[in-house]
């Protein structure tokens, strides 16, 4: 950062010196800020409804006539999700640090949507495997792109706090999709191979309306001043500066700290890759808290609906009533929690709430294998494992797409989101196995693994984390254009 410059935008050549990031994060909280996380964060409603419709339609899928599916096929067709995911997350991250916040999220979309509806019309193991990989590649995308101008678009002294409720808002999602396989399971309303056809329609119909929910949100004016789109990133920040003063809030006059960039149209892979070297230490925690939380997260949720039916002779058409409780500890977790991200500090939080959730789930564990706890109890337990679980997972993503560059942003976050959920993929496969045994005793086996992982992830950002907290993005990771 250097002292300020009078004008917001000075080019020169190849140099542009702005206040538009300063400007940015000076702004208080306004209709600005509340409209993008409900438009942007309306993807995580969409993933949660995914991952809760998949687990919850488990028996349907089971007792459909034409799929006839077992055990072991839920868990390949959720592995197909999460490696579309994979795929969908480094070729759209890629794309969206070359093209654009907006775009992307935009082309996301429309690939989640004609996915999912495809899903509905799944013919056999293979057909609904393959849609569900394009939608996870549609939800992959999304990830990367939204994180990306959520990060951008909040104020520093917020941002913590606010990436994890948007995060969290997963569970409403899955609140949605519990109440929706309560209504599309009633065999008095739809036949056996008519219920969960419904359910991904209706997914499919959701997004249809947030489609048009985001049509008004900008481009990142970070991304722009990078892109040689200086006076476009100067009117974006200026229009919604006086948006600001219509609605009655009264803004810093300035003058506020520059940055000089050298514009550029796009970063080589090899810079990335060498960017990403140099900040191995932060890479190392990014990667352990990715792969910990969604091997965490998958190896359970995905499988939740199993536990319930095969242990607990849970109705398939009852595990709504469970998911219910379980996704209401799931949101609270972030939005209680989420604050002391911003005041206690990234560091000790993320740390404290991978290891509270991996040694909660241990215990839990050994209460399931002992058959000490019955579906009501299971829940109970799990809504306080998951309570804390759900804010670390949510710490993964703000840490991932705060730490590294402006110019590598979305690509990171792809990376190590492909990379984790590469190692989350195992999980639903691996527990699809384990309960197919109908042993506890190997159940209890995988609960200990991603206990494991979980505190060794904690104890990794707990030594090398980055305490990002009320910095600036620039401030926390110099951008690659910057000029000396």
């Amino acid at each position: 950062m250097t002292t300020p410059a009078p004008p917001s935008v000075a080019a020169d050549g190849g140099l542009v010196e702005t206040d538009v990031s300063a400007r940015l994060d000076r702004l208080p909280w306004g209709r600005f800020h509340t409209l993008v996380v409900l438009a942007l964060g309306i993807t995580w409603v969409l993933d949660g409804l995914e991952v809760t419709l998949a687990g919850a339609l488990a028996g349907a899928l089971r007792a459909s006539p034409v799929l006839q599916f077992s055990n072991t096929d839920i868990g390949l067709a959720t592995s197909s999700y999460l490696a579309g995911a994979v795929i969908g997350a480094i070729g759209f991250g890629w794309l969206t640090d070359r093209l654009g916040r907006k775009r992307l999220f935009f082309i996301t979309l429309a690939v989640y949507l004609a996915a999912t509806a495809a899903t509905g019309f799944s013919w056999n193991l293979w057909s609904f495997c393959l849609f569900r990989f394009l939608t996870g590649a549609g939800i992959g995308g999304e990830y990367t792109a939204i994180n990306s101008t959520i990060q951008e678009l909040i104020p520093a002294r917020a941002r913590g706090w606010t990436d994890l409720v948007i995060n969290g808002s997963f569970w409403l999602g899955a609140v949605l999709g519990a109440g929706t396989s309560l209504v599309v399971l009633d065999p008095a309303l739809f036949g056996p191979d008519w219920g969960w056809r419904v359910a991904f329609l209706l997914g499919a119909a959701l997004g249809l309306v947030i489609l048009a929910l985001r049509s008004w949100i900008p481009e990142s004016p970070r991304w722009l001043i990078t892109h040689g789109r200086a006076a476009e990133a100067e009117r974006i920040v200026a229009g919604i500066e006086a948006r600001f003063r219509r609605e009655g809030h009264a803004l810093a006059p300035g003058p506020f700290p520059t940055v000089r960039l050298r514009q550029r149209r796009h970063t080589p892979l090899r810079e990335v890759f060498g960017t990403l070297a140099r900040y191995r230490s932060r890479a190392l925690v990014g990667l352990a808290l990715m792969s910990a939380q969604a091997f965490f997260y998958n190896a359970i949720f995905f499988t939740y609906g199993l536990i319930l039916i095969d242990f607990y002779g849970v109705p398939s058409g009852g595990i709504g009533w469970y998911i219910l409780p379980f996704a209401a500890g799931n949101f609270l977790g972030p939005v209680l929690l989420g604050r002391f991200f911003d005041t206690v500090g990234r560091r000790p939080m993320i740390a404290g709430t991978y290891g509270i959730s991996g040694l909660l789930l241990a215990v839990s564990g050994v209460l399931f294998q002992q058959d000490l706890l019955d579906a009501t109890t299971l829940t109970l337990c799990w809504m306080a494992v998951f309570f804390f679980a759900s804010a670390a997972a949510s710490s993964a993503y703000l840490t991932v797409s705060e730490v590294f560059p402006l110019e590598i942003r979305a690509f990171a976050i792809a990376l190590f989101y492909a990379v984790g959920t590469g190692v989350g993929a195992v999980g639903p496969a691996l527990f699809g196995v384990l309960i197919e045994e109908k042993s506890r005793e190997a159940v209890l086996g995988g609960y200990l693994l991603a206990s494991v992982l979980m505190i060794a992830a904690g104890v990794v950002a707990g030594i090398w984390g980055v305490a990002a907290e009320r910095r600036s993005l620039e401030d926390v990771a110099r951008p690659l254009a910057a000029a000396e």
